[in-house]
């Protein structure tokens, strides 16, 4: 079990300690507005408050990996009409330096061809080998590709994408958001 870490901050002028408990409960010594006073057998003073995180209502996070520009607004738009949250990426050395700074990403989406030392197909590879657990769209305006070579579970979709294709392909691979 991890070690309870107690983190300190100074907001507005005031000392607000945070404690996260492996379990997903906060406790801080602030009333937050979600926050709900936890009875008095608690092991911290009865000024701490309690919420629990309910992880099912936080979205998941998509990362867009285009280099063009109005490519990328569009997946980012079907991202969030999807319900998930969107992030960005120009190329590989980009995507793998967000996904090296997050945990919390599900799902990438990334186009074949892009700028730098790593194409779409590299970069597929490459996260499914360091991040197992996120699930890769790979897209492409060349529909003939023969022998594409893709990491398990990871799907191809055929420019121009669809919406609806689109959607529908990222609820199956991680849930609704």
């Amino acid at each position: 079990m991890k070690p309870v870490i107690p983190r300190t901050y100074f907001v507005g002028g005031e000392l607000i300690v945070i404690i996260v408990e492996p379990a997903g409960i906060i406790w801080a010594t602030k009333c937050l507005s979600q926050m709900n006073t936890y009875p008095s057998q608690s092991p911290f003073p009865a000024s701490a408050l309690m919420m629990v995180l309910d992880h099912s209502c936080i979205p998941a996070v998509v990362l867009i990996v285009e280099d063009e520009m109005v490519l990328r607004m569009r997946a980012v738009d079907m991202v969030e009409d999807a319900g998930y949250t969107p992030l960005e990426a120009l190329d590989a050395a980009e995507a793998v330096t967000i996904l090296e700074s997050r945990s919390d990403v599900a799902l990438m989406c990334t186009d074949i061809q892009m700028p730098g030392q790593m194409d779409g197909v590299g970069l597929a590879h490459a996260v499914h080998e360091r991040w197992p657990t996120i699930r890769i769209i790979v897209v492409s305006g060349q529909l003939n590709l023969p022998h594409l070579d893709l990491p398990p579970r990871s799907r191809f979709l055929g420019k121009p994408l669809d919406a609806g294709e689109v959607i529908a392909e990222m609820r199956d691979m991680i849930g609704y958001a």
